[in-house]
């Protein structure tokens, strides 16, 4: 039986389509997708410090893909939480910070070994969820559509089944074969989304299985590509097309809306890596000009772009200063107006109120 809404799709199409994707069109977006991606990959080696661009980019794709799902915070929250060690952290937060948390645990995960398996689905997902949850086992799952009500998608049931289609999706990312990366992103996006492995959490883990995918093929060395913000903005034609390619068998569509997200955000995070850069180098030779020579330093300054929110705890991890020195090293900053100064809990947190700024465009 075909795709009926309101029925487990079962008979979901394994991995690779049958239906013809390289077409004309599709093969002229991957060719400009993929230099957009190349020019990330590369600006972002010209940054001496990774972390600096992972942790700020990292929180910002788990507040984005988090929104998607309707679980809201703030800029300023997320900073501050992810911070501070005291103080109270609401549960919209908290479970920002998971995904987070779950993002850098799959990228560790593929460093140590270069797979994309279930387990390491599951393990995401469980970080995201904070339980033990695994693949679904109990029927009743369905996609509902929250204006009127109707079904308009029921994934497939049964442990055996889902685990089959994971298998073959596992067989497809590993597969060598002639397919361009980014053509297989869409596909596997797509497949991971129709088989629905988990009773929640399904689309925040498919997100994160995008960012790492491309850094298993080396399209990026680090995890610094994130488009959940290309999809809240573009959001009613991203569930639109994946229905379509279920329903239609309509690939093309769903392929170059990837494609463009894939672009569109190189395009928009290569600029933001860029405007990181100038402002950190502009930071630092407002901090050499006006601050005195033993507190300045190229790595002080590094610290500070790391994240928005700094404390002194940081500078001491890193080998920069004691607890005391640092504290007065975070007060002169403070006084040339390089950082301003707030509590979380019992805590006293700087910020870099020129990054906070930045990222939050």
């Amino acid at each position: 039986m075909g795709f009926v809404a309101d029925r487990p799709y079962n008979t979901l199409p394994l991995l690779p389509p049958a239906a013809e994707i390289g077409t004309n069109a599709i093969l002229r977006k991957t060719i400009s997708a993929g230099r957009a991606l190349a020019e990330l990959k590369g600006i972002a080696e010209t940054i001496p410090d990774q972390a600096i661009l992972i942790n700020s980019l990292l929180l910002q794709e788990a507040k984005a893909s988090s929104e998607i799902e309707n679980i809201l915070t703030t800029n300023d929250a997320l900073f501050r939480a992810f911070t501070a060690s005291t103080g109270p952290v609401d549960p919209a937060t908290k479970e920002v910070l998971r995904y987070r948390e779950a993002l850098w645990q799959g990228f560790t995960a593929l460093r140590e070994r270069p797979v994309l398996t279930t387990n390491l689905f599951i393990s995401i997902v469980q970080t995201i969820k904070e339980n033990y949850a695994g693949i679904r086992a109990l029927p009743g799952t369905a996609i509902v559509n929250q204006s009127s009500g109707k079904v308009v998608y029921t994934p497939p049931e049964g442990e055996m089944q889902i685990r089959r289609l994971l298998r073959n999706l596992e067989e497809f990312i590993h597969a060598d074969d002639d397919l361009d990366p980014l053509i297989k992103l869409a596909l596997i996006h797509y497949q991971f989304e129709a088989i629905h492995p988990f009773n929640d959490g399904n689309g925040r883990t498919g997100r994160i299985l995008n960012t790492l995918y491309l850094v298993q093929v080396g399209l990026l060395d680090q995890p610094i590509l994130y488009l959940s913000r290309y999809i809240i903005e573009h959001k009613n034609d991203y569930y639109r097309l994946l229905r379509h390619v279920t329903a239609a068998g309509e690939w093309e569509p769903w392929i170059l809306y990837m494609l463009d997200a894939v672009e569109e955000t190189a395009l928009m995070t290569k600029r933001r890596i860029m405007a990181i850069r100038a402002l950190m180098l502009d930071t630092m030779q407002l901090a050499k000009d006006r601050l005195p020579p033993r507190v300045y330093s190229k790595e002080l300054i590094e610290l500070l772009f790391r994240q928005p929110y700094v404390k002194g705890q940081y500078i001491v991890d890193a080998g920069i200063a004691s607890r005391a020195t640092a504290a007065n090293y975070l007060r002169e900053l403070e006084k040339k107006g390089i950082l301003q100064s707030s509590k979380k809990g019992k805590e006293v947190l700087y910020l870099n109120t020129e990054l906070f700024e930045l990222l939050s465009l």
